[in-house]
């Protein structure tokens, strides 16, 4: 078998695996999505949408360690996710300008 050959056949091995991964999972982390956001989180992550999902993902972690999964079209869960991305972009702002030892301080 020639070299050719065998780069396709591994090639078709990759895809047929890669493409059975993704429709035995799913593809994405969350199957339901719930609206309401409970005030006790200990933890939030955001997936971006990836070649096996095609939409952005946001799971919650609460203190007791459940997880479930946020709509990230609501709203609400927009207004929230706003507010954690300013307090943490002022946060590291505040940072940069109260660190007077560092070499990569930056004043504002």
């Amino acid at each position: 078998m020639s070299s050719i050959m065998k780069v396709f056949l591994l090639l078709a091995v990759i895809v047929c695996i890669s493409e059975a991964q993704r429709h035995q999972s799913g593809g994405c982390l969350c199957q339901r999505v719930i609206s309401k956001m409970s005030t006790k989180v200990k933890d939030i992550q955001i997936y971006p949408a990836t070649a096996f999902c095609d939409r952005v993902e946001i799971v919650v972690t609460d203190r007791r360690g459940r997880r479930f999964c946020l709509d990230p079209e609501l709203k609400t869960v927009q207004r929230v996710m706003a507010s954690i991305i300013k307090a943490q972009t002022t946060a590291r702002q505040a940072e940069l300008t109260t660190s007077p030892s560092s070499t990569n301080t930056a004043r504002v």
